[in-house]
């Protein structure tokens, strides 16, 4: 079976590096915000573009961290999209916000900047930020939403937790805004081998409050200036993840080259393939088709050994939990018609070129039984 991820797989391509790191850990004794916490943080800001990194416990933690130290809680408003993980909007509600539900583009799957134009002119609640998601490795209209946000007096936080590495117009997301937030769960570009997450801005006030904020709201040790909570990247994380660092572009081009091939495979199909905008660089977190009959498609690949995924397969608008959130003017329209139709191919750099072919073999064939 070739399975849809592998994060096993980025461990045994960097085992000696990694055990040597981990076992360097051990021996110092700090385990918890010591000194690999304090240079992953530096390393990962740097790679992004941004000032600051601030090391936590999830990529959730990073954008309610993200959104407290920005100012917004009860009473205010955030605008997200309702296709992404349960996550962000969690995150925005454990902020004390309530998240107002906008559509996406049909092909580059982020927010619809006309979408969010739309809710800012006529906003259910006072909208004070919004946060956009770079999802499946592609950047969203960022440049877009920041201004859009702008002249509306609304801050924008990042969700780029698919997007590790991406960049829009030259430029890393993740520091178009006021901050970004990155999930390092084990599946992502940056996986480590457990949770985690980091907080990145150019906002020394923001940075610092944030800080306080993660390590229940201590200006100094023991003494709480305000009331915070506790979300700390651990040390074996942090260490594993300045390991894979260093060889995190090596492993997005090799992504973007099976992603390349998948696409030169898979032409001609009666199925819609992603593709990257002119001008971006997307870093294929996942490779998603769209296809009619999807789950019929998905079973025939599971005959014939090929594990897919669905990401995700039910909007936050449509589950329990979150039914009842606003939703923005115009309405789920995209998002509707995603829902019953995307599918996640195999997708990580270990991805071998032989199972490569496998795959779009075995798309292919499904597909075909599909339409035939």
């Amino acid at each position: 079976m070739i399975p849809q991820t592998d994060p096993k797989a980025s461990y045994l391509a960097q085992k000696a590096e990694i055990d040597a790191a981990v076992l360097e850990v051990l021996a110092r004794g700090a385990y918890i915000l010591g000194p690999q916490v304090a240079a992953f943080e530096r390393e990962f800001a740097a790679f992004t573009g941004a000032a600051f990194g601030l090391g936590v416990a999830s990529g959730t933690d990073a954008i309610t961290l993200g959104l407290r130290a920005l100012g917004i809680g009860r009473g205010d408003g955030v605008a997200t999209v309702s296709h992404t993980a349960t996550a962000t909007a969690a995150a925005i509600e454990l902020s004390g916000a309530t998240p107002v539900l906008l559509d996406v583009e049909p092909e580059g799957f982020g927010m619809d900047p006309a979408a969010l134009e739309r809710l800012l002119a006529d906003p259910p609640l006072p909208i004070r930020a919004v946060v956009p998601v770079h999802l499946y490795g592609g950047p969203c209209r960022i440049a877009e939403i920041c201004g859009i946000a702008g002249r509306h007096g609304a801050v924008v936080l990042e969700d780029a937790s698919q997007a590790h590495g991406a960049m829009a117009g030259g430029r890393r997301v993740g520091s178009f805004g006021a901050a970004g937030a990155f999930s390092l769960y084990p599946t992502k570009n940056l996986g480590a081998f457990g949770d985690g997450g980091v907080l990145v801005t150019s906002g020394e006030a923001l940075d610092g409050r944030a800080r306080r904020l993660r390590e229940y709201g201590w200006r100094r040790r023991f003494v709480a200036e305000e009331p915070g909570m506790n979300s700390r990247l651990d040390e074996l994380q942090a260490a594993i993840l300045r390991v894979k660092l260093r060889r995190l572009d090596e492993a997005n081009a090799r992504r973007a080259a099976i992603a390349a091939r998948y696409a030169e495979g898979l032409a001609n199909l009666p199925l819609r393939a992603p593709a990257a905008r002119e001008g971006d660089v997307h870093v294929w977190h996942q490779y998603v088709i769209r296809v009619r009959g999807r789950d019929e498609v998905r079973a025939r690949l599971a005959e014939a050994g090929v594990g897919t995924a669905i990401h995700y397969p039910e909007p936050v608008h449509r589950q329990d939990a979150y039914a009842r959130l606003p939703v923005g003017p115009g309405g789920l329209e995209a998002t509707e018609a995603l829902a019953g139709e995307i599918l996640s191919l195999p997708m990580y750099p270990e991805l071998a070129d032989e199972d490569v072919e496998r795959v779009i073999e075995a798309v292919r064939a499904a597909v075909r039984g599909g339409a035939g």
